[in-house]
């Protein structure tokens, strides 16, 4: 893996995290890798193994190390309880203290699937996300196009995850997953961001969570790959809409190379490009960039 000198995981039973610190916040257990393991690495699950570890740079960047030299299968989870150089898209920073949330990556080979399909993965692992915090913790969570999870804290849309894809050799897709679980106020990085605890989570036990993310995952992975990733026979399409903050409202797109354009997001096509109906009366399908809500719709 590729963690920094003295940050290397240990990805046992148990993560090894030597004196007190483990226990220093008894609000923060360790996760339980044992019961994860057989919650969700059974046959015919898409789980193949979870290995989780104290800390590490990036789960992703580890991930799709160990994916590009062959020594990742399909379904392989990894899981840190703390990351130092965690990303997200453009290449932000993403940390958090031990033990706060979620920071795992998934690494899936959808063969069979036109690659063309593959970028609708990040909007389904968004889908799979806001279903299971619904079901697991009552939290109810919005999409912010194209990877951020946003919930209500005190009446205000704060973001409490997010979700960045990569791509792994030329037949795996690695996807990471940051959720906030037990962030507190004084502990945002940013005045934007949030956590489930602070939006009133019915539960903030890690275990729970991260089960019924991942089962979620595997439920809508495989609902995509047997509609050979054709987001309208898979119910992606409008599932995605139907939980989307961003649709319906006025918002500016700032593209690579220093351009931007506003609009109206109408729609989210066929290829997971957001749609801006522009004042210029034009529809301009948006393939990335980053989404600024100007107000709801």
């Amino acid at each position: 893996m590729t963690t920094p000198p003295g940050a290397q995981g240990n990805p046992s039973d148990e993560p090894d995290e030597p004196g007190p610190g483990r226990w220093s916040d008894l609000d923060r257990p360790p996760l339980n890798v044992a019961s994860l393991r057989r919650a969700l690495v059974r046959d015919g699950s898409l789980w193949s193994g979870i290995e989780v570890v104290a800390r590490t740079g990036s789960t992703n960047s580890d991930l799709v190390a160990l994916a590009t030299e062959g020594k990742a299968a399909e379904g392989a989870v990894l899981v840190a309880e703390e990351q130092n150089a965690g990303r997200g898209r453009l290449d932000r920073q993403w940390t958090a203290p031990a033990r706060s949330g979620l920071f795992f990556s998934v690494l899936l080979k959808p063969a069979g699937v036109p690659v063309e399909r593959w970028g609708w993965l990040p909007l389904l692992s968004g889908v799979a996300v806001a279903t299971a915090l619904s079901r697991a913790a009552g939290v109810d969570t919005a999409l912010k196009w194209p990877n951020d999870l946003l919930v209500t804290v005190d009446g205000a849309e704060r973001k409490t995850g997010g979700i960045l894809a990569e791509r792994a050799g030329t037949d795996a897709v690695v996807i990471g997953i940051g959720i906030n679980v037990t962030l507190r106020e004084d502990e945002l990085p940013v005045p934007g961001a949030g956590s489930l605890a602070l939006a009133g989570a019915s539960t903030t036990d890690r275990d729970t969570v991260l089960r019924a993310v991942l089962r979620s995952l595997a439920e809508w992975y495989d609902r995509w790959r047997a509609a050979d990733g054709d987001p309208v026979a898979s119910g992606l399409q409008e599932t995605y809409a139907a939980g989307s903050a961003t649709l319906g409202r006025v918002v500016r797109a700032e593209l690579p190379g220093g351009r931007s354009i506003s609009g109206e997001a109408v729609a989210v096509d066929g290829d997971g490009r957001l749609v801006l109906a522009t004042g210029e009366g034009v529809q301009e399908p948006v393939a990335a960039g980053d989404i600024v809500h100007l107000r709801a719709g």
